[in-house]
């Protein structure tokens, strides 16, 4: 007998019978592209993944989610930094509510490059893109996000056959 992996994801339906959804093995939502960048806008406090010293690293960041591009404020000299020139980073948010045990997810793997150009530059002045630490003596990082994928875990949500 031959060992079947279970479906990467299934068909569920609402509690409410309210729509259908795609749900991973695990029994979480499937986020597609819109609801990740969506929730990426909604949010402000992420963690991104570096190498520093060819050690992995994850630290936490103030952003903003502006077009398509995640942007976060760094100060020159940081393991930040010098981790983001041009580098491949992750970058996850999400939110919970732990009374109704419903939250979210979002992973986005990409280039991290600083923003230097001067029309650039000037049009992000008015995207109020927080500080992590009160420097002023900072630069912009851009975090591209060709790759992003999310989950929430939606309570009530069943199995077409559980019905």
């Amino acid at each position: 007998m031959t060992a079947h992996a279970p479906p990467s994801s299934t068909t569920t339906r609402t509690a409410n019978g309210q729509g259908l959804v795609e749900v991973d093995r695990n029994g979480l939502e499937v986020l597609d592209r819109a609801d990740c960048l969506r929730l990426l806008g909604r949010a402000t406090l992420g963690r991104i993944g570096i190498t520093a010293g060819a050690l992995p690293m994850v630290l936490p960041v103030n952003f903003r989610l502006v077009g398509e591009r995640i942007l976060l404020r760094t100060t020159a000299g940081t393991k930040l930094d010098a981790a983001t020139r041009g580098a491949i980073v992750a970058f996850e948010a999400d939110d919970f509510e732990p009374m109704s045990h419903a939250g979210w997810s979002v992973v986005v793997t990409g280039e991290a490059s600083e923003v230097t150009d001067p029309a650039d530059l000037a049009e992000l002045a008015t995207a109020n893109i927080p500080r992590w630490a009160p420097s002023k003596d900072d630069r912009i990082v851009a975090i591209d996000t060709a790759i992003v994928s999310g989950r929430r875990i939606v309570p009530g949500l069943q199995q077409e056959g559980d019905l």
